[in-house]
């Protein structure tokens, strides 16, 4: 048993990850535990999803469905605590055996993250259509028309549609909310 405190991941019940985060919290408290446990969280972040009516709306979605991230010391007391939690069947790990994350995961996951360094501002989009759907033009010189979706650069917010203009084909470069997936 070491006395530094290392990220555990924590399966759960579907739908329960807020309600497990809470409850640990509640029962660290209860039993004045706070030496034992550092953090809890349950990972999320904002996505922007554009529907097909060409509607944004910035949404909150859970990176990990069924898990809850805890960083505390392994003893016998936090793992009890841990363990008969509603909504927990159980550590992730071999058997019962509960295996920390190494620095290389925590890492990677991004769980911690150095004062002087900010969150990247990556922003996840989902949208109606994809490469090789039809969408019809919603705004701009071209709207009305119909074309096929070539390619989607999220990075920079654009869809480069072909749109047939006067019997020619033409590749037009659009912003992601001036299409509408055609269904």
């Amino acid at each position: 048993m070491s006395d530094t405190a290392k990220w555990y991941v924590i399966h759960t019940y579907s739908g329960y990850e807020n309600k497990v985060a809470t409850s640990i919290l509640n029962a660290v408290e209860n039993r004045k535990l706070q030496d034992l446990f550092s953090e809890v969280k349950v990972p999320t972040e904002m996505v922007m999803e554009i529907n097909k009516d060409n509607k944004k709306k910035e949404v909150e979605h859970k990176i990990f469905p069924g898990y809850v991230l805890v960083k505390m010391i392994m003893t016998d007391d936090s793992w009890y605590v841990v363990r008969n939690i509603r909504g927990v069947t159980g550590f992730v790990g071999p058997g019962s055996k509960p295996v920390p994350l190494t620095d290389e995961e925590v890492a990677r996951l991004g769980i911690e993250l150095d004062e002087n360094t900010e969150e990247s501002a990556k922003s996840n989009i989902r949208l109606s259509y994809k490469v090789g759907d039809s969408v019809k033009v919603m705004s701009g010189y071209l709207a009305g028309f119909i074309g096929t979706v070539n390619e989607i650069d999220l990075e920079n917010q654009v869809v480069k549609v072909t749109v047939s203009v006067m019997t020619n084909d033409t590749l037009v470069e659009l912003g992601l909310d001036q299409v509408q997936n055609l269904e």
